[in-house]
This record gives C-alpha cells, sequence and structure tokens, in this order.
C-alpha cells in the first residue's frame, strides 16, 4: 500500500504520563491552566478517560448556553473542552465550544488565540468532511475586522542602520495579515473536496496573479489531480521544486525539507498519471537523499508491484522497509521485546501485494491478515488486497467478506471512489 507521508497543521502534542482515575478538573480550574505544555498534559489527561471527559464536555457546553450565567466560560477551558470534542468527533459540541474561543479571541485581537480558535474549527469541520462548512469558517477569518472602537498602540521593532534596533508604532495595523494566505489555501482545499474543482482552480488562478510564489503555484498542482489533470499536475510540481531551488528566503535545510515533500506528492502523481518510470525515479532520488526512510523503500516496491514490474527488487525494497521501520521502533523504546514489535500495516499489505503478485498465495495472506491488524491499516485497498488473494486460494467466503468489509471503509477520495466502483464489480461478478 502506498504511504501517506504528509503531517497537518494546527497540530497540538501531547507529552507525559498519564492516570486514568485521577480526578478531573472542574471547568473554572481547567480555565486557570495557563501555557502550552501544561494544557497539552491537561487534554492528554482528558482524553484518557473519555466518559467522564464526554460529561464534563456537555457541561461547558450547557453552560456556554446558558445565558444567565454571569460568568462566561474562560478561554482555557473553552479551547480544552473543544479539542476534547473534536476528538470524539463531537461537531456540534466542538462548534459551539470554538465558537466561545472564537468570540474571546477576536476580542483580545490575540493571533496565536485567532489561530488555536478559528483554525481548529476548521480543522474539526474539514476532517469530519463538512467541506461547505468548513470554506464558511474560512471566510470568517478572511473578512475578520480589527476591532477599532478602543484606542490601540501597536508598536514594532525595527532595525536602522544608523540609530540601531528601535521600536516604533505602526498605524492601520492588522494582526491577522501575515495569516490570511495560508486560510485562503485552505479554504481552496475545501472548495474542492466539495467537488467545486472549477471554482477552486478559479481561486488559485487569483492567487497566482495577485501573489505568484511558489506556495501559490503549489496549491494549483494539490488542487489539479481532482479534476483528472495529472499531467498538468505533474509539470506544477516540477516548477515548484525548481523554484524552491532558486528561493534565496529558504535555507538549505528548508530547500531539502520542502523539495522532498513535494518530489514524494509528484511520484503520486505520476502513478496517475500512469507515468510508473518518472514516479520511481522520483523516490530513487529521495531514497538517495534519505536512506534510512522507509517510506520511500516501501512506496518504490509497492508501485512496482502493482505495475508487475521487477517482483524480486520490488520485495527487497519492502522488507527493508519494514527492517527499517522496526528498527525505528525498537530505538525509541528499547524495552520492547522483538516479538512485540508490531510491523506496519500498509507496508505489511505492501509485502502481501508483492507476494500474491508472485503467486505465493499462502504467504500474502499471512502478511494481508498482520496488515489489518494494525488500526491505522483500516482502508479499503487492503481488504481489496485480501479478498483477491483468498479467491485465488478458492475461499469464496473470505474474499466477499474482506471486499465487503472495505466497502464500509471507502472514503471520499478519488482513489477511493475508482477502487470501490471496481471491487463492487468484483462482487456482482462472484455472486
Amino acid at each position: 500500500m502506498r504511504t501517506l507521508f504528509l503531517g497537518t497543521l494546527l497540530c497540538l502534542a501531547l507529552a507525559g504520563p498519564v492516570r486514568a482515575d485521577e480526578k478531573l478538573p472542574s471547568l473554572q480550574e481547567l480555565g486557570q491552566i495557563t501555557g502550552d505544555g501544561p494544557l497539552a498534559a491537561q487534554l492528554k489527561q482528558l482524553l484518557a478517560q473519555p466518559e467522564a471527559t464526554k460529561k464534563l464536555v456537555a457541561e461547558a457546553v450547557k453552560y456556554v448556553q446558558n445565558t444567565q450565567k454571569e460568568k462566561p466560560l474562560p478561554y482555557n477551558a473553552a479551547l480544552l473542552m473543544a479539542k476534547a470534542a473534536a476528538k470524539f468527533k463531537d461537531i456540534k459540541s466542538g462548534e459551539v465550544l470554538y465558537r466561545v474561543c472564537m468570540a474571546d479571541a477576536a476580542k483580545l485581537q490575540s493571533r496565536t488565540k485567532v489561530l488555536a480558535s478559528y483554525g481548529g474549527l476548521i480543522d474539526l469541520l474539514y476532517n469530519n468532511k463538512k467541506y461547505a462548512e468548513s470554506a464558511k469558517v474560512c471566510q470568517e477569518l478572511i473578512e475578520l475586522k480589527v476591532d477599532d472602537s478602543k484606542p490601540c498602540h501597536y508598536l514594532a521593532e525595527f532595525d536602522d542602520p544608523v540609530k540601531g534596533k528601535f521600536f516604533d508604532e505602526i498605524e492601520n495595523y492588522d494582526p491577522y495579515r501575515s495569516i490570511r494566505p495560508d486560510v485562503h489555501r485552505l479554504r481552496i482545499q475545501a472548495v474542492t473536496k466539495q467537488g467545486k474543482v472549477d471554482v477552486a482552480l478559479k481561486l488559485t488562478d487569483n492567487l497566482i496573479r495577485n501573489d505568484d510564489q511558489w506556495e501559490n503555484r503549489e496549491l494549483k498542482g494539490w488542487v489539479l489531480p481532482d479534476a483528472g489533470r495529472f499531467a498538468e499536475a505533474a509539470k506544477v510540481y516540477e516548477d515548484v521544486i525548481e523554484r524552491i531551488s532558486e528561493d534565496q528566503t529558504l535555507k538549505p535545510a528548508g530547500k531539502e525539507l520542502y523539495a522532498n515533500m513535494y518530489r514524494y506528492l509528484l511520484s503520486g502523481i505520476y502513478v496517475e498519471a500512469g507515468n510508473v518510470n518518472r514516479a520511481a525515479d522520483q523516490l530513487k532520488t529521495l531514497i538517495e537523499k534519505d536512506p534510512k526512510n522507509p517510506t520511500y523503500y516501501n512506496d518504490l516496491g509497492y508501485i512496482w508491484a502493482d505495475h508487475g514490474l521487477n517482483l524480486t527488487e520490488s520485495e527487497r525494497l519492502i522488507r527493508k522497509a519494514l527492517e527499517l521501520e522496526r528498527a525505528e521502533q525498537l530505538k525509541k523504546n528499547p524495552k520492547l521485546k522483538a516479538e512485540e514489535v508490531k510491523g506496519n500495516g500498509a507496508y505489511l499489505d505492501s509485502l502481501g501485494w508483492v507476494l500474491f503478485k508472485q503467486k505465493k498465495y499462502k504467504e500474502a495472506k499471512v502478511e494481508l491478515l498482520k496488515a489489518i491488524e494494525d488500526k491505522d491499516a483500516q482502508h479499503l485497498e487492503i481488504y481489496d488486497h485480501l479478498g483477491d488473494v483468498c479467491m485465488a486460494l478458492g475461499d469464496r467466503e473470505a474474499a466477499l467478506k474482506a471486499w465487503r468489509r472495505g466497502l464500509e471503509l471507502a472514503g471520499d477520495s478519488r482513489r477511493d471512489l475508482q477502487r470501490k466502483t471496481e471491487v463492487e464489480k468484483k462482487l456482482q461478478k462472484v455472486k
């Protein structure tokens, strides 16, 4: 299985030991917690006690909706409850609580709090496929005005060759100006997910006309595949990688990071365009640059195997990915015993698929059954592979069961929709 190698924005890291039996603080006590570290630790504590926390979320929503309350729900309490609701996929409660935070953030004109509150709600809606609603919140943030009802004095630091460093007042300062380009990007992505690809492309072209930066061109490359225009998308990403190499504002490490990220995306676009050799070239380059990254080995092996190419080498690459990933697990947790190390579900699926391509059906089934034990590997593609292997072994009922389970897990991506159609045809044929 080809893996997903990109992170997400606005993510809060959770760290530290947690006790599931510890009494949860009250809403007012949660509001007194300050600092990123303590807030992250408290969120982890809340998530360790889901049932108690769900009751606390409901209490917070009720508190907010009770207009007779003299004291408003403190910002940090609302933020923690909103984040917990988001983890529980409680969209309604999450929106109520994030909007409390949004109102406070706007009053304070705090860029950090605006990002946390508006960004949190944008992510909550987007991650739960509420794309139209997510786009609307993006628009709210884009149109957010600075409250001029009170006199405000904004100071900025300047560096003069004669005076040296000094502070001076800025008139008409907009604290949200620097974040609006990213919000425009999020809005366009949400519009794309609604299936309004033509609208998204027009918005992207407007962005490029107003500000021809490689970041905006990359966004166009992200949108184009949803229109089925893979060849165009590939050209855009080739251009973006070249522009990154010429960007004088980026340090070498930054150039390497962005170039690798978009080269990886480009490999996937070339696969969709049917150009397996160009896709393989991108992954070979990435392996040369980062020979300890298991994702690149797995994806190159899987792409070749999926197209019936270089099967012996494909198996070697995928096994290399599993070895590297296993070593990384042991490095992070030296107390783990060798037999306790679980294989990455996507990599095990790749191994099962290359074994299937070599007609080693029994061995393939063993690896695919291991793959679906990984809770992060519950994906249509893996169950489709398992169904094919079971059919090859003559186990019709097991194949039907695997395909049906896969359909339950189908997402709304272009790739999933295509595979869903293929699996439905297999089911109909077997029936």
